[in-house]
């Protein structure tokens, strides 16, 4: 019988052992519960609400039973659930509608042009270091109104907090607790100032929408505003360098891109679709579920593949990455009452950058292997040297 570990660093979560399994069965046995790995079923699990956000376990299942990091992450959007989770998600929500980021566009492309001129003329870039992680960065720090010389901070101190998301979290605990008191102790003081001095921003919205009744106290205000400071940027900057990944190896939708950015809105579906930073999406069983023939009981953890469901014959028929139609949704960013609160911000800002990259960079090509995560947990690269034509 066929069990995949899911904490193994080896273990690739776009592999051909996983494309097997999936021929065999919508589903297999994991170290943790069950994997998801068909698209119908992984559709249709994100959206049950017989099973909550099971996020909230990960500590435990990494042998992280107490602690200030277990304790945050128990508080975070991402764990939890009912109208804990509601309440906090509505008052979230005006601050990421598509209307709110659509209005963003405009310093969106400045900014994503002010980086590549400072590389286009060598002809060569360290992606993630010299457009990525600064791209992701300023432009959380633009959202939440932050001083823009705090950008490199933020980056730093968001790089180890994502250590969270990967398998290697118990290893790299001290770093991220480091992070975590550093990260909490900088937006406490930015709070206190907002206080005082109210501006256009997320963070003076919240304390508003927060104040007279309570709504949010001034702990959940400080648990979600580091959250969404290291989770915002981080994978935007992960999906950057798996989207380059991705479109330099199939230079037709590069040279599109650059032809008409138009299509850069389906560049994003695509590579989420095939190449996500979440490579899994997981669920807890809230009671006792029977589930297509498969009996998941009360607790059991379900964890949808998100390549593996993305890249799913049985709908997806055309196995070629096409940035030119409309394609079956990917659960890059999750589904049913948590999917993605950021979707609007991630998704407008790659689209704005993709083709402007491929404007600037049209023969782009990989200038070494670089340096990656683990293709499981939340997955990305650390370093990915980029090699083209100086002069566009």
């Amino acid at each position: 019988m066929t069990v995949f570990d899911m904490s193994d660093p080896a273990f690739d979560t776009t592999g051909e052992r996983v494309h097997h399994a999936r021929a065999e069965s919508w589903y297999v046995e994991t170290t943790w519960g069950w994997a998801v790995l068909r698209h119908a079923e992984a559709s249709a699990v994100l959206k049950d609400r017989r099973f909550a956000q099971g996020n909230a376990k990960w500590p435990e299942q990494n042998g992280i039973h107490s602690g200030l990091f277990r304790d945050w992450w128990q508080e975070v959007l991402l764990s939890l659930e009912g109208d804990d989770h509601a309440r906090l998600r509505r008052l979230l929500m005006p601050a990421f509608r598509a209307k709110t980021i659509a209005a963003m566009r405009p310093h969106f492309q400045a900014l994503a042009s002010e980086l590549i001129d400072g590389f286009a003329p060598r002809g060569q870039v360290e992606f993630i270091s010299e457009f990525a992680e600064p791209y992701a960065a300023r432009i959380l720090r633009l959202l939440m109104g932050l001083p823009e010389s705090d950008w490199r901070q933020l980056a730093h101190w968001a790089d180890d907090l994502g250590r969270s998301f990967g398998i290697s979290v118990a290893a790299d605990l001290p770093v991220i607790e480091k992070a975590l008191t550093e990260l909490s102790d900088y937006l406490a003081d930015v709070v206190r100032r907002r206080e005082e001095e109210p501006g256009d921003d997320l963070i003076s919205a919240l304390i508003q929408e927060s104040g007279a009744d309570g709504r949010l106290s001034r702990h959940d205000l400080g648990v979600a505003l580091a959250f969404l400071a290291f989770a915002g940027m981080e994978t935007t900057r992960n999906q950057l360098g798996l989207a380059l990944q991705t479109l330099l190896a199939h230079p037709d939708p590069w040279a599109l891109l650059a032809e008409r950015p138009e299509v850069g809105a389906n560049a994003v579906e695509e590579v989420m679709r095939v190449n996500p930073t979440v490579t899994w999406v997981t669920r807890a069983a809230l009671t006792p579920v029977d589930l297509f023939g498969l009996h998941i009981p009360r607790g059991g953890i379900v964890q949808v593949l998100s390549h593996s469901a993305g890249t799913d014959p049985n709908v997806f028929t055309e196995p070629e990455v096409d940035i030119t139609v409309e394609k079956p949704p990917h659960l890059g960013f999750g589904a049913g009452v948590h999917h993605c609160l950021g979707h609007f911000v991630a998704r407008t800002d790659m689209a704005v950058a993709l083709p402007l990259l491929a404007q600037r960079m049209p023969d782009a090509r990989p200038g070494g292997p670089g340096r990656w995560l683990p293709i499981s947990g939340n997955t990305g690269a650390l370093e990915f040297p980029i090699r083209f034509s100086p002069g566009h």
